[in-house]
């Protein structure tokens, strides 16, 4: 599932994160599915590139002429009641003891 985080004014900063709630949330994100599909291969690769495991967000940029960039992978997003990472796990079907035994499972994974 992928997330779509809009800052009502300007930047998307620690005050429209945390404080006044001047960020909009679309969970799913409002794209054409075609783009859904090219985030996902995009963040895939991402992850596997890095040699990730397990937990891991991977962001993006979209930009006003249509493309997107890769702002980052977080291997450690919140998890707070505000936080996207299990907000999309519960928006995908997941409950919130599912989603942590999903995780351990991964962590106990041999290498």
């Amino acid at each position: 599932m992928l997330g779509e985080i809009v800052p009502k004014r300007g930047l998307y900063d620690y005050e429209g994160k945390y404080l006044d709630g001047s960020t909009a949330l679309f969970i799913p994100a409002r794209i054409p599915q075609e783009q859904t599909e090219l985030l996902r291969r995009m963040a895939v690769a991402a992850y596997r590139a890095m040699d990730c495991m397990g937990l891991a967000r991977v962001d993006f940029f979209a930009l006003p002429d249509g493309s997107v960039r890769l702002n980052e992978i977080n291997t450690l997003p919140g998890f707070t009641s505000i936080s996207m990472f299990p907000k999309l796990f519960l928006a995908s079907g997941y409950t919130y003891p599912q989603l942590l035994d999903h995780l351990i499972e991964l962590a106990l994974e041999p290498r």
